[in-house]
């Protein structure tokens, strides 16, 4: 019996966003795509190769040498996981251990959910820079907290960008919601924030956050927002996928105004000038303003990345590969001749 991706998803381990990544990178990819709607089918066979992959990506393999050892002998992947951890030691990777501090109590006149704090820091870290600094449009300068009982939405724009970062709460009260808060406010209680196993999330007509014993209440700004999940939905079926190593994107893109790829199945290419490998489907030709493009990636974490593309004149959704929970949209720029 086939199984949807949802139920799949739960007996594997793995988010359904992370199980539509690998499909888009052909690692994983479903036993059956249901030609009318899209929806994806998967078979119990394919449950080993979804789990190994998961056990992979835990301990941080990049995706290329991943999409190396799902196919390779258990001895020759044993020897590769072997040297990833030398490499983690070398680099003094440290883990952090979950949270495990529940807050229980609940007030049904207010909307309450409780996050991790350092999940909490991390959506604040990759969404309020995204934020435009005028006061030009109003709410622009203001990241949108979407609250509901499965997952709590981060969202700042600058017409130019949009990041869109999703938390899933350990608890949850009081009815699905949302509220706007100044970026610049947001950004100074993220350090605040990560010290704290946890932090509950409270709106009863402001915001305050809470963390054991102390709190911070950020002011609500009364604005109308972009409707950004129009944005989302509208975008076209891309017509390239491809997937870089972030670190490496980064670095060709240090001193340089506006950047020119040439794009397809195995690499990206500027001019001559540089050569990534890559994993990917379709070839373009796009550029971006370097500042813009970094910046999205640098707000991304693990070491790959997924670049969708439309078309060179559409925004160009920038996947973070190992935490399917933040999206980016980027704006390209045109390219002369």
């Amino acid at each position: 019996m086939r199984l949807t991706i949802s139920e799949f998803a739960r007996v594997v381990g793995l988010a359904p966003s992370a199980l539509r990544f690998y499909d888009d990178c052909g690692v994983l990819q479903p036993a059956e795509v249901d030609a009318a709607n899209g929806y994806r089918y998967y078979d119990r066979s394919q449950q080993p190769r979804a789990r190994l992959l998961r056990d992979l990506r835990e301990i941080d393999l990049p995706l290329p040498e991943v999409r190396i050892a799902l196919d390779a002998d258990p001895a020759d992947v044993a020897e590769l996981v072997r040297a990833h951890l030398r490499t983690l030691e070398a680099k003094s990777t440290a883990t952090r251990t979950a949270a495990n501090r529940l807050l229980t109590q609940l007030l049904s006149h207010r909307t309450t959910a409780v996050l991790g704090g350092p999940e909490l820091a991390s959506a604040i870290r990759q969404v309020a820079p995204t934020a435009a600094a005028t006061d030009e449009y109003a709410g622009l300068d203001c990241v949108l907290i979407e609250l509901s009982p499965d997952e709590i939405t981060f969202v700042a724009t600058d017409r130019y960008r949009l990041a869109v970062r999703t938390v899933r709460p350990v608890e949850f009260g009081g009815v699905a919601g949302r509220v706007l808060v100044r970026a610049d406010e947001l950004a100074r209680v993220s350090r605040w924030a990560a010290a704290g196993d946890v932090v509950r999330v409270e709106v009863d007509g402001g915001l305050v956050l809470v963390r054991g014993d102390e709190s911070r209440e950020l002011a609500v700004v009364d604005a109308e927002y972009p409707a950004y999940q129009q944005i989302l939905d509208g975008l076209t079926p891309p017509v390239c996928r491809v997937v870089v190593d972030r670190t490496g994107l980064l670095d060709v893109l240090v001193g340089r105004d506006v950047v020119a790829f040439d794009i397809d199945s195995e690499s990206l290419r500027i001019g001559a000038e540089a050569k990534l490998d890559a994993i990917g489907s379709g070839s373009v030709r796009i550029g971006f303003t370097a500042s813009m493009l970094a910046a999205a990636l640098e707000a991304s974490v693990g070491p790959d990345v997924l670049l969708e593309i439309c078309e060179p004149s559409r925004p160009v959704v920038v996947r973070s590969a190992d935490q399917g929970t933040f999206t980016t949209l980027v704006m390209p720029v045109r390219l002369d001749g």
